[in-house]
């Protein structure tokens, strides 16, 4: 046999080594159970690749996004191997990895039950500690429909391979044509257990998948169209560890308690009746006070830092949106349009950022008055699919924080930065502090304007973002059509990351407004316009905050600040009185003069999560005096009216998290 020559390549390391022809992967990594899969030249393969001469090797951990896409796909298909055992009807749908986990969409007559998902585990514990081994082979289109005869949405994806979807992409071999079938193997008989048809790679054996667990089920429309048949949709998580296994459970079952639509209902802040529609909230008083200290300490915070305040309709005529591109670029995004009696079609806006251009454009405008920073917290409306609506998170009725700033162009670099650090120091304010920033360029299939605009505007950004000392992440061909953008990635207490803040240039508005201001020598210029969205949207801002602080908000925006508690009902004119003196000095404070024993109403007030319990009994009525009580249980005696009063005045002013 002859030899060829390999490089393996282990990040910045590499090794070159003589093997014999038909040498595979595996061999090159003996004993390294950790490595799934292999790179080469760019390409993920199986460890049953035989290399070539030449070739750049790279191992593939287990632990890296890369080895666990393989790890969870793998064990997509051995649920999918399960399901057909335990249902031979079930028909095959798709089944990818998806973030933490995976899927796999059947085509059965009745919806899974818990107990089914049960027994789909237990069969897929038996799999998996058969080993069976995971085994490639190519096929051509006529082979792969004559095999997978009865399988009625493989043979579909057989006929669109070459043009799947993202989602066909993990089962189906995009791109030069080969078509590729998986097989399970019995381990001793080398006989077929199972098949599907798939691009992979695979784990080497099912006994590879180390730690699994079913999580729910539920519909999904084949191929995500409305217009094709309903399946049934399983989805499931995977590790490399069992202790990593029971981490994640432990991190969904804390997401859980957090979940903002719970914790809305719980603590009574919002809703989302059946009567006015899916996505379109109502806030209760609770949900209302806090709402109006976030907007009043944004308000306070953009008039200190020069912003002026605007207002816009919530409809307008079609043709301001004709004109601001949005019906050829955003139209799927928009409420259909209602058509009055002057016959003219008016849409339910969708952004803000047209009518801002019409107040700039009121006028004249002269360098003199730039920057001109305008702010409106502007409700909007966009017509989301039902699918997707998820609570204040995803609605279809929200408010935007929204700012626009025109500039010149020697402006821009410097109000790019004050921006962005001003954005930043808001949301710390709120109690958010764990950032890196995104910086998203040109997709080259869809923009306006010139690459040389384009590469100015994305380098400013780079730069500005750069002077931060957070981490800049690339987001290549994310950016709007109008321009390219830096958006602030936000960490929660329990470590997921949110999209807030989001900062763009636009060359696209300015342009199609023929928006000017006359320059220092009177001619006529084009401002630059930067698009700023601090919370992205209210109700997401909210919903965020809430599942951060897990309900138990900061003294500055509790809906209640304190609540008083008597010993006996006598104590309660003296609390009363106490609540009084407190709510003149804009605090917000309760009595809970309920017939409820002071126990229970101490344990009431703990699970609505009110910062501070102020006691009163016969004692500290005849010192002038309260208890104090905190959200830990904790207890200060004996402390002056004045004093306690001033205490929750102190938090307040302090922002402070107790």
């Amino acid at each position: 046999m002859s030899d060829v020559r390999v490089i393996i390549q282990r990040d910045s390391e590499r090794e070159e080594r003589v093997v014999t022809t038909g040498t595979t992967a595996a061999e090159l990594f003996p004993g390294e159970r950790t490595v799934v899969a292999a790179r080469v030249a760019g390409e993920l393969k199986d460890l049953a690749y035989a290399v070539a001469d030449g070739e750049v090797v790279e191992p593939v951990e287990i632990s890296s996004e890369d080895g666990l896409n393989i790890l969870r796909h793998s064990t997509a298909h051995v649920m999918a191997q399960a399901v057909q055992q335990l249902f031979p009807e079930a028909k095959l749908g798709i089944g990818p990895p998806v973030k933490d986990g995976f899927y796999y969409d059947f085509d059965v007559e009745k919806p899974f039950t818990p107990e089914d998902l049960k027994a789909i585990e237990k069969k897929m514990q038996e799999i998996q500690k058969r080993g069976q081994k995971f085994s490639r082979r190519v096929v051509t289109d006529e082979a792969a429909r004559e095999e997978l005869a009865d399988e009625p949405y493989k043979l579909e994806l057989i006929g669109i391979k070459g043009s799947a979807s993202s989602d066909d992409g993990a089962d189906v071999e995009v791109g030069g044509g080969e078509l590729t079938i998986y097989d399970n193997l019995d381990p001793k008989t080398g006989d077929l257990c199972w098949k599907d048809l798939c691009r992979g790679p695979h784990l080497p054996t099912t006994r590879f998948i180390p730690a699994f667990k079913l999580m729910r089920n539920a519909a999904a429309y084949w191929r995500g169209s409305e217009k094709n048949p309903m399946l049934q949709r399983i989805y499931g998580t995977a590790w490399p560890t069992k202790d990593e296994l029971k981490a994640h459970l432990e991190f969904l079952e804390e997401a859980a308690k957090r979940d903002h639509r719970k914790l809305g209902n719980e603590l009574d802040l919002f809703s989302f009746p059946d009567e006015i529609g899916p996505g379109l909230a109502v806030f209760h008083p609770k949900g209302g006070i806090i709402r109006r200290a976030m907007e009043d300490y944004s308000r306070r915070r953009h008039e200190e830092e020069g912003y002026e305040f605007v207002y816009s309709p919530h409809a307008t005529k079609g043709k301001l949106f004709e004109k601001s591109g949005h019906l050829d670029w955003y139209a799927d995004g928009m409420y259909p349009p209602m058509q009055l009696d002057d016959g003219v079609d008016y849409y339910l806006k969708p952004m803000n950022c047209p009518m801002h251009n019409l107040i700039f454009d009121a006028r004249g405008r002269s360098y003199r008055e730039l920057p001109l920073r305008l702010f409106e917290f502007g409700t909007v409306y966009r017509y989301e699919k039902s699918g997707v609506v998820h609570g204040l998170t995803r609605s279809r009725g929200f408010t935007q924080d929204d700012a626009h700033i025109y500039c010149t162009k020697e402006q821009m670099a410097q109000e790019l930065d004050r921006t962005l650090t001003f954005v930043l120091n808001l949301l710390r304010d709120y109690g958010l502090t764990d950032f890196y920033l995104e910086l998203s360029t040109k997709d080259p299939e869809k923009f306006v304007g010139s690459d040389e605009i384009w590469e100015e505007a994305t380098e400013t950004l780079r730069q500005v973002a750069e002077k931060q000392g957070l981490p800049l992440v690339p987001d290549p061909g994310g950016a709007a059509f109008y321009g390219p953008k830096i958006s602030v990635q936000c960490k929660d207490a329990i470590g997921r990351t949110w999209q807030m803040s989001t900062v763009q240039l636009d060359f696209n508005l300015p342009e199609r407004f023929d928006l000017e201001y006359t320059g220092p020598d009177g001619t006529k210029q084009r401002p630059v316009m930067i698009h700023r969205a601090l919370f992205g949207s209210i109700e997401r801002f909210f919903a965020v905050l809430l599942e951060h602080y897990a309900g138990a908000f900061p003294v500055w925006l509790a809906p209640v600040q304190a609540v008083g508690i008597p010993i006996g009902d006598a104590h309660i004119p003296y609390l009363q009185e106490f609540a009084a003196k407190a709510r003149k000095k804009g605090l917000r404070v309760d009595v809970d003069a309920s017939s409820d024993r002071m126990q229970k109403k101490i344990r009431n007030q703990q699970k609505a999560k009110v910062p501070f319990m102020i006691i009163a009994g016969d004692e500290d009525m005849a010192n002038g005096a309260v208890s104090f009580r905190y959200r830990d249980g904790s207890q200060e005696n004996g402390i002056p009216v004045e004093d306690a009063i001033a205490k929750i005045q102190k938090a307040v002013e302090d922002r402070v998290q107790v």
